[in-house]
């Protein structure tokens, strides 16, 4: 689910830094991270979701750093700010833009670098393989999220995304492209799934995924659950 573990990102310069995406509460990736910051101040804990495997591990962390944690969700914030679109977070002369993305989860952003023409995001885009759609995201505003990190890729020459699972994705345009020509070969694939008789989800996921590894099913079924929802709103 989490390919090779939870990529933890620190963002700044010689002097401040910000700390994206903690991941678990693990102490020996914690200690570790603590390690690479190194001395300097960080301005802020930031999530990129409140997924577990992403969040679990800011509250130790910032208490261990002295520093506040921002997301869009308030129920993961520690202090008094929180996260929304077009926000810009900086430590020192390094900014952060922050773009909402719900569709994952509902509460998903990215994290725009323009000194470095990268984006920041989170399970939005992973480094291999496609996002699933967690039981709190809506694949609707997923697709909306991929049209606006496409659009703004190409206007913007990103030239690399930094996924919050996997290798970092040095042609973003591409990869957006194909993501979305995904979600749409899925959705038809679910309705010729229909057509053929499929009555509910699991169905539906034994005829798309019979030769995938079962244990992998369980979100499978969760992604044909979301894509079930959407076609019911768009008929």
């Amino acid at each position: 689910m989490t390919l090779d573990g939870t990529n933890t990102w620190i963002v700044g310069g010689a002097d401040a830094v910000l700390v994206v995406d903690p991941g678990p509460d693990d102490e020996a990736h914690l200690r570790r991270v603590a390690e690479r910051v190194d001395g300097r101040r960080v301005t802020a804990v930031l999530l990129t979701h409140g997924h577990a495997d992403h969040s679990e591990g800011a509250g130790p962390l910032a208490r261990l750093l002295g520093a506040p944690v921002r997301a869009l969700d308030p129920r993961h914030r520690l202090g008094e700010e929180g996260l929304d679109d077009g926000d810009v977070v900086t430590a020192g002369d390094v900014e952060v833009r922050v773009v909402a993305t719900p569709g994952h989860s509902f509460d998903s952003l990215c994290f725009w670098l323009p000194g470095d023409r990268a984006m920041l995001t989170g399970d939005t885009v992973l480094g291999r393989g496609t996002t699933m759609i967690a039981p709190d995201g809506d694949l609707g505003d997923y697709l909306r999220s991929l049209d606006r990190l496409r659009q703004g890729a190409e206007m913007l020459e990103a030239t690399a995304l930094l996924p919050g699972h996997g290798p970092v994705l040095p042609d973003p345009a591409a990869v957006l492209n194909a993501y979305v020509v995904h979600r749409r070969m899925r959705l038809e694939q679910v309705r010729e799934a229909i057509r053929r008789g499929a009555r509910d989800a699991r169905e539906i996921v034994e005829m798309m995924y019979a030769d995938v590894d079962p244990s992998l099913w369980p979100a499978a079924e969760m992604s044909v659950a979301a894509q079930l929802d959407y076609l019911k709103t768009t008929l």
